[in-house]
């Protein structure tokens, strides 16, 4: 794939600018540790669902029509599960997105695939249709881990999906794992990074299981074991080991950590997920997902506002088809809000942010955070590169608390 996208200025991390983000609800199952907006059907409303999708793109373009104005850079189709849409339907959706707004030539556009619905025929299709980057969430190639996380493949399926995906004509594949899962121990997480290395992806995202109870949207099975006391998760410090590992077999491997979570091969870093991070805007679309985009005129202070689609996909569907608006809710942004996304999302990136600048695009002063940017470099949380603000590897191991401190 060859998308030279924009670089974001406060960061210097390859990133689109505008988006889309199409979210796919449904699943065969529901994985216990789950929290997205899914829906397990017996028989998924393939067409439907994409004439739906589209009709509230045509509604968004009628409130309003500068969007049309815009260039799109990146497509990402998640879910959900994404890859139980057949590709023509696919096809269907992204010939209609172009059909309405301006596609960058060579944007990346991304689809998530289950390893379990992976057949040649499928992934080719979705190359076809203009898929050019394959993200499969695989998790883990241990059996044992697998079944902690409720997945339905093997890791030989997961191995088979990604060779599919090779032949099918995918030049950029990525993978998902998971550590931290209970029963896991550092050899198992060791031995699916050298898995993962060895079959030489363009990215990986490697995500620490946790399980935020004061903040689910909706309850899951494994926040209930959690609660109950039916299982624990690996300690804080077993959990920063695995990290480590994590980062040490992809390094040797040739992958770069361009995030806290992702590493990459140079030049594939993603350029739709660096959106979220560098302060881009995006259009959603679909059950559940969330848009948002800056409304201040140029030269004024940034404003923005973010909407939120209804988590039922029945609900959805009713109120696309009947042309009432479907949106649950909608928040405004103003400076104070944007600045603290702005921030706490540039300094996920290892490229660091440069947060004076930051600060003055959103109006706040840097003076009662000056102290506390020091006081991160002396302990060896952070470091100034030029003008950005670079958390170390243990300073991204806490780094919340210090976006907590900064804010």
């Amino acid at each position: 794939m060859d998308f030279a996208g924009p670089i974001d200025a406060l960061t210097g991390t390859p990133a689109a600018r505008f988006g889309l983000y199409v979210h796919f609800p449904y699943c065969v199952s529901k994985c216990p540790y789950c929290d997205f907006a899914v829906a397990v059907v017996r028989e998924v409303p393939e067409e439907r669902y994409a004439r739906a999708v589209l009709t509230e793109l045509d509604a968004r373009l009628a409130a309003d029509p500068s969007l049309r104005e815009r260039t799109l850079e990146s497509i990402f189709l998640g879910g959900g599960t994404p890859s139980l849409w057949h590709p023509r339907w696919v096809a269907h959706v992204l010939e209609g997105v172009a059909a309405r707004l301006r596609v960058a030539p060579g944007a990346e556009v991304s689809l998530e695939a289950n390893p379990s619905l992976a057949d040649a025929g499928r992934f080719a299709g979705y190359r076809a249709a203009g898929v050019n980057r394959l993200s499969l969430g695989v998790q883990s190639f241990q059996e044992q881990t697998l079944q902690a996380l409720g997945r339905e493949h093997s890791g030989a399926q997961a191995v088979a999906a990604f060779e599919t995906a090779r032949r099918a004509g995918f030049d950029v594949v990525s993978m998902d794992f998971i550590y931290g899962v209970h029963g896991q121990t550092r050899a198992q997480v060791e031995a699916d990074a050298r898995q993962a290395v060895a079959l030489r992806p363009e990215h990986l995202s490697t995500y620490a299981l946790t399980v935020e109870r004061e903040v689910l949207a909706v309850a899951t099975p494994l926040s209930r074991q959690l609660d109950q006391g039916v299982l624990a998760l690996p300690s804080d410090e077993a959990v920063v080991e695995m990290a480590q590992t994590v980062r040490d077999v992809y390094a040797e491997g040739g992958l770069h950590r361009y995030e806290i979570s992702n590493h990459a091969r140079p030049g594939f870093s993603s350029r739709h997920n660096a959106l979220y991070w560098t302060g881009g805007e995006y259009l959603a679309l679909g059950v559940g997902a969330t848009g948002m985009w800056l409304t201040s005129p140029s030269g004024a202070p940034p404003e923005g506002s973010r909407y939120v689609n209804p988590r039922g996909s029945g609900a959805y569907l009713r109120a696309v088809e009947e042309g009432r608006p479907v949106e649950a809710s909608r928040e405004a942004l103003g400076p104070e809000e944007l600045f603290a996304e702005r921030l706490s999302m540039g300094l996920r990136l290892r490229s660091g942010v440069d947060w004076e600048a930051v600060c003055a695009r959103y109006g706040q002063s840097p003076e009662p955070r000056r102290a506390e940017v020091g006081r991160l470099v002396r302990h060896g949380l952070a470091r100034l590169e030029g003008s950005r603000l670079v958390l170390t590897d243990a300073g991204a191991d806490v780094h919340s608390a210090i976006c907590a401190r900064l804010l």
